[in-house]
């Protein structure tokens, strides 16, 4: 019999079968009308997720394509400040790099939470700048910022906010205009649970006005958006991709936002529930808004790169490693999308048998009970 294979990675995530029944459609024709009825309702289902009235910007692209469009769009002759805190909030700074644009880096340190404060305080010594870089959801580490505080931190001093929602956006809170966000880049294969492929960058009045004129042909605003407003697109998009997100987002916005964030916050409750009764480290925050990625550290003399190889060659489970120079170090269970609690549950007693295998010292069978006692019993305010 074929072996099950299980997904845990924080993207790409698991796709329900009514979103990969749509992908087995026949190919529509960008220009058909057929085809124009769900980009229509795709394009608004998005605005809906990002909870805007302004453009959503889609793209055939990776959820990165998306981030470097607002480089592209935004940075030509502008001073930006960039606040990292890991791999992702990183890729701001490389993307930048390659543009030319005059850059600020903020460096926190690998796992820890950026600051409103001392946002505010380096924007102050600063200056100012005209757009800020934030990241939502650190994907590397697992730390989720407080996006609406860092925000109006550099709001207060005039900037123009540009966040890397790619991992959170319709996993944990983000209210694009009750917020002031102004160029806001997600991807397809995160919480939206569609495959790779598309991207999307929801633009502000402000920031469409803040352009300039593209560094870049395929990911110019200007074009996306006039193309948009006709219902066209500027180049030929991943027709059967655009089906399938429209599917998933009807999946999300059915059962609703705000009970899809209470699910996130049970689920990473659950997961770091776990991983403590087996003894384990938490690497990532132990906070509610860490419902993304539960970030663990490798109990000490084993490398993580081999609990991820032993979960995956025994389970067909796939989890991930650490990134950069935290590779094993750390692993990490994505619970972001399709996940439900026997999903958490069969990821931490893999793990917890092959750490058991590699010789780790861990409470065998506590981590099922705690994780399922920290799903079902506590309630999210």
């Amino acid at each position: 019999m074929p072996e099950k294979k299980y997904l845990f990675t924080p993207g790409p995530t698991p796709v329900p079968p009514q979103v990969l029944a749509a992908l087995a459609e026949p190919v529509l024709h960008h220009r058909g009308a057929d085809f124009r009825v769900i980009y229509e309702r795709c394009l608004g289902r998005l605005q809906e997720v990002y909870r805007t009235r302004g453009d959503v910007l889609l793209f055939t692209a990776s959820g990165t394509a998306a981030m470097e469009s607002v480089v592209a769009n935004l940075c030509p002759g502008a001073r930006s400040l960039v606040v990292s805190a890991g791999a992702f909030g990183e890729r701001w700074e490389k993307i930048a790099a390659v543009h030319g644009a005059e850059i600020e880096p903020m460096r926190y340190e690998w796992g820890e939470t950026p600051r409103a404060d001392e946002v505010a305080s380096r924007l102050a010594e600063l200056g100012g700048a005209d757009v800020v870089f934030l990241t939502q959801s650190e994907t590397s580490t697992g730390v989720v910022a407080d996006l609406q505080a860092l925000a109006a931190a550099a709001k207060e001093h005039g900037a123009v906010v540009a966040v890397d929602a790619i991992s959170s956006l319709g996993a944990v809170p983000l209210e694009m205009d009750a917020w002031g966000l102004d160029a806001v880049a997600s991807g397809s294969q995160k919480a939206l649970m569609t495959p790779p492929g598309l991207a999307m960058c929801a633009v502000s009045e402000r920031a469409v006005a803040a352009a300039k004129p593209a560094h870049s042909f395929y990911l110019d605003w200007e074009r996306t958006r006039a193309a948009q407003a006709k219902l066209d697109a500027p180049f030929t998009p991943a027709t059967s991709l655009i089906v399938a997100l429209d599917v998933a987002l009807g999946i999300v916005l059915g059962e609703g936002l705000e009970a899809a964030f209470e699910r996130h916050v049970r689920l990473g409750r659950a997961c770091r529930a776990g991983v403590k009764a087996m003894g384990l480290e938490l690497f990532s925050p132990d906070e509610d808004r860490s419902a993304v990625v539960t970030a663990i550290r490798a109990p000490d003399g084993i490398d993580s790169s081999d609990v991820v190889a032993g979960v995956r060659n025994h389970f067909g489970m796939t989890i991930a490693n650490g990134q950069g120079h935290l590779k094993g170090k750390i692993f990490r269970i994505g619970h972001i999308g399709w996940f439900d609690i026997f999903d958490i549950t069969a990821a931490l007693a893999a793990v917890e048998l092959v750490l058991a295998e590699l010789g780790a010292a861990v409470d065998r069978g506590a981590a099922v009970t705690a994780a399922l006692e920290a799903f079902e019993h506590e309630s999210v305010t």
